[in-house]
């Protein structure tokens, strides 16, 4: 039976019980927890073996109520652990075996997806004005490998190398990915979902670098001082204003979308 976020019986379950489902029947169910989930969101799932529907003669998938359970388990772990798809099947398999398990605390998308935050958890400069761990007043960051980026995007190598054929995303100089590169692959990922193509996200692209030369403008003196307080505090003021670029980029959107509905 699908669970809900507090692990009670949800509504409509019932349907689930009186046998096998086909994958239209399944998202009406999972629809009510999880909105955002698609028939592809599905199929990806299947083909990352994280479930595996029954096949007719015909090959039409036929889910049975231990499927949707199941699919309801790793789309909780993706919405409130945001454990990529490795970590999520590994989970799978040891409660398969009958093992506990032990999930982190819920986690919340800024914690997992600011890109001005550093993944490890050491702030970009010490309280004191001084650098950070790294000693240049920049956080350091954790790479993640190739195989690691496409299960949080949930993409596969076609698509990541699309991607970079368009600029979009790219690896370091040590060919890992860093948390800005996972965050793009993500937001990339779930637009093409809605039939934008990295073609279509060229100018997407070209408006954050133009909106990063501003950036960079107004820090470069700052950077180039010989205080090391100085340069540090050229750190802070670059991620504030690249905070309030986005805010502004996103209320402009909003502001053009609304006076096109109106």
């Amino acid at each position: 039976m699908v669970q809900s976020r507090s692990g009670g019986a949800r509504r409509g379950t019932t349907a689930a019980e009186s046998g096998p489902m086909s994958i239209g029947a399944v998202l009406n169910l999972l629809r009510d927890e999880f909105p955002e989930v698609t028939i592809s969101k599905i199929r990806f799932l299947e083909s990352e073996g994280l479930v595996e529907p029954q096949r007719t003669p015909s090959g039409y998938r036929k889910f049975g109520p231990a499927d949707v359970e199941r699919l309801s388990r790793v789309l909780r772990l993706q919405r409130d652990h945001y454990l990529p798809l490795k970590v999520i099947r590994e989970q799978l398999d040891a409660l398969d075996r009958g093992e506990e398990i032990r999930l982190p605390g819920p986690a919340k998308p800024s914690d997992a997806l600011d890109p001005f935050d550093p993944v490890d958890g050491d702030r970009g400069a010490d309280a004191d004005g001084g650098g950070g761990a790294n000693g240049s007043g920049r956080p350091r960051t954790t790479r993640v490998g190739r195989e690691e980026l496409l299960a949080a995007a949930e993409a596969d190598e076609e698509q990541l190398a699309e991607w970079e054929s368009y600029g979009l995303i790219g690896p370091a100089r040590d060919g890992g990915y860093d948390a800005e590169a996972v965050t793009i692959a993500r937001i990339v990922a779930d637009l093409g979902r809605y039939g934008l193509e990295p073609r279509h996200l060229r100018v997407v692209k070209a408006s954050a670098e133009r909106e990063a030369g501003l950036v960079e403008q107004v820090v470069a003196p700052l950077r180039r001082h010989r205080n090391p307080q100085t340069r540090a505090h050229a750190e802070s003021t670059a991620r504030e204003l690249a905070t309030l670029a986005v805010r502004l980029h996103a209320a402009l959107v909003q502001s053009a979308l609304g006076a096109r509905l109106h």
